[in-house]
């Protein structure tokens, strides 16, 4: 009975110095380099979503295999179709950075289990399954090089084609899979070695952008993911490059920036951003239509005033905007989302230093429009003003007011609600900045 006693105090002694260890382990400390990457991601504002796959050759969405319940082996045959002679990196890349976005991010693998890169893990690849047999993403990380926008990549963290991914709650209707076959261990050492080949031979990259942990969160028994040997591979691998994931929860450790899916933080309209606001960098993901992969019948863009809106108030919230494009099959990006890209940028290239750098405003969204800052500027963004005036509740001190794009000044005054700005006619146009020099 007392060697048993013994024992057992030894048992439990490890089993709390084990528990230690792994919590101890679990803990992040960003590196000097990551920190940096933080402060430059925030900085940049405004980045756009490219999501491409066999699935546009459909153009039904990049879910067309779950929500239509279709034999995966008929769908992989579409890869022999996929054949995007009009893609072209360097058409692509000047398109987006004349929008005056800083950083693209892309889908190397979506839920469909295809990868758009030439990778050694599966010879289900845009390289080796298809007759175009290029790699689009080495060539668009080249080209992202040389014209100096940071590239991002989506990893799904499923596959709703390889029988050895667990199935959650997602893909059960897919025809052709077997459940017999899943096999967790194996399927994690696959998605490892699949980054380690992005983090490897593309170059520098800026983040990973997880998606699909949202698949098993209604397990009875919380499903472990091994997210912590994960990112700590990827840290490892590229101590700058940062790792979001999709999840709609509170960021796990380890995690480098939050993402808001089809919210400004602090918003939830869409269902998917009900989590608090954390104090890592923050990123609203957005489409300009409704779908995010390509589809015919996505007609519905949002307007170029609309989606400036969009970006402005983004910025206002201390987010950044990740505007999503699905390009056709072709490899070309729909006219629409050109004319919105080109739209803009116009914008970007007057009022860009008013989303650039800039922090939160002063004052939360109102009616009328919105605020962010910079040091000792505050600019007034209005995007809605049905007389000409308007009363800030600010408690700082302004020095001067002027209209900011042509510097004509703004009569103001001190009241006791705040300060009142007088104009010489009502505001009009997308986007009415004031700059205000505040002490």
């Amino acid at each position: 009975m007392r060697a048993f006693t013994k024992l057992s105090f030894l048992l439990i002694l490890l089993m709390v110095f084990f528990s230690a260890q792994a919590e101890q382990a679990a803990k992040y400390t960003p590196s000097p380099e990551n920190l940096k990457a933080r402060q430059e991601f925030e900085e940049s504002r405004f980045g756009i979503f490219i999501h491409w796959g066999i699935y546009s050759t459909f153009a039904q969405g990049e879910w067309y295999l779950q929500n239509h319940n279709i034999d995966k082996y008929e769908y992989a045959k579409a890869a022999d179709a996929f054949y995007p002679h009009r893609f072209n990196a360097a058409e692509w890349v000047s398109a987006i950075k004349a929008s005056g976005a800083k950083y693209i991010c892309f889908t190397s693998r979506h839920h469909d289990g295809f990868s758009m890169w030439d990778t050694d893990q599966s010879p289900y690849n845009i390289v080796d399954a298809t007759p175009y047999g290029r790699d689009v993403l080495k060539e668009l990380a080249n080209e992202c090089e040389r014209q100096g926008i940071s590239l991002h990549l989506y990893y799904s963290h499923i596959d709703w084609g390889r029988d050895d991914y667990p199935m959650g709650r997602t893909a059960t209707q897919i025809i052709g899979r077997n459940r017999d076959n899943e096999n967790w261990p194996q399927y994690y050492d696959f998605m490892n070695k699949q980054l380690t080949e992005l983090l490897t031979n593309y170059g520098k990259i800026g983040a990973i952008w997880f998606d699909g942990h949202w698949d098993r969160d209604q397990d009875t028994i919380p499903f472990n993911w091994q997210l912590d040997e994960q990112y700590a591979m990827i840290h490892r691998l590229q101590p700058a490059c940062l790792i979001g994931n999709n999840h709609h929860i509170t960021p796990f450790e380890g995690e480098d920036i939050q993402i808001f899916e089809r919210d400004i933080p602090g918003e939830n309209t869409a269902g998917l951003s009900g989590q608090e606001i954390s104090r890592l960098p923050l990123e609203t993901c957005q489409t300009m239509g409704y779908a995010w992969g390509y589809r015919l019948e996505d007609n519905n863009y949002k307007s170029t005033e609309t989606l400036i809106q969009y970006l402005v108030s983004t910025a206002a919230k201390g987010a950044n905007l990740l505007l999503n494009i699905g390009p056709r099959p072709n490899g070309e990006l729909p006219d629409k989302a050109l004319e919105r890209l080109k739209g803009i940028g116009e914008w970007m290239n007057v009022y860009g230093e008013t989303i650039y750098g800039t922090t939160a405003g002063d004052i939360p969204a109102q009616e009328w429009g919105v605020t962010t800052r910079k040091g000792n500027r505050l600019f007034v963004h209005i995007f809605n003003l049905q007389e000409n005036e308007l009363t800030l509740p600010l408690n700082c001190k302004v020095k001067k007011a002027y209209a900011f794009a042509d510097k004509t000044p703004i009569k103001f005054k001190k009241t006791k609600e705040g300060v009142k700005l007088t104009f010489d006619s009502v505001p009009t146009g997308a986007d009415f900045v004031v700059e205000l020099i505040t002490k």
